[in-house]
């Protein structure tokens, strides 16, 4: 597993003493990967379409609220349409989450040990998610053309800027060959109630 275990050297510095950080004593790691950035920011394409139309409405009610005119600055300045500007702002979010989901992307990896699976999701804050062989019962692939895909653990809701609640997959998401992953997941559950680790 040199091959595969070598990639965590390829991540970025923080990452590397996170998982240094996080691996308990005796705990081997068998896989390191990150998600591709360009297949996971694919996740975020109902938000762009949600966005579109709420931007769309957002910027149509400021020019409403100005009287579809260029504001007269010697009359006096009516804040009304400024009430508008945080809808803007939130419809501007959406529209650019393909790029915060790169970005994120880049500070994100998976890594799976001897004892667990672990998440480390990237971001202003790096959350860790544990999974132990047991919780990993519900394992599910998803996988696109060129051996790429998602594998998935759970699920979970959240409620999203628009106040929505949405589903969200858990797991390691958009790595690249995600069958022998699998396989790799498989073989420490296996091993797990065979009571071999």
């Amino acid at each position: 597993m040199d091959d595969q275990t070598s990639s965590l050297w390829q991540l970025p510095l923080h990452l590397q003493s996170l998982i240094q950080s996080e691996l308990n004593e005796g705990e081997q790691i068998t896989w390191v990967g990150t998600p591709i950035p360009r297949h996971f920011s694919m996740r975020s394409i109902g938000i762009v379409l949600f966005g579109i139309p709420w931007t769309a409405f957002a910027l149509f009610w400021i020019a409403g609220a100005a009287g579809f005119k260029i504001p007269d600055f010697q009359k006096g300045f009516d804040f009304f349409p400024l009430f508008g500007i945080p809808f803007v702002l939130i419809g501007f979010g959406m529209l650019t989450s393909p790029f915060w989901m790169m970005r994120k992307a880049r500070n994100t990896a998976y890594v799976l040990t001897s004892n667990r699976a672990i998440i480390f999701n990237g971001g202003f804050k790096t959350d860790i998610r544990s999974f132990e062989p047991e919780s990993l019962g519900k394992l599910h692939r998803k996988q696109w053309k060129d051996g790429s895909g998602d594998l998935i653990f759970d699920k979970e809701f959240r409620f999203e800027q628009s106040n929505t609640r949405q589903q969200h997959d858990l797991g390691f998401l958009a790595i690249q060959n995600v069958k022998q992953v699998e396989d790799l997941v498989r073989q420490l559950i296996a091993d797990t109630k065979s009571g071999s680790t």
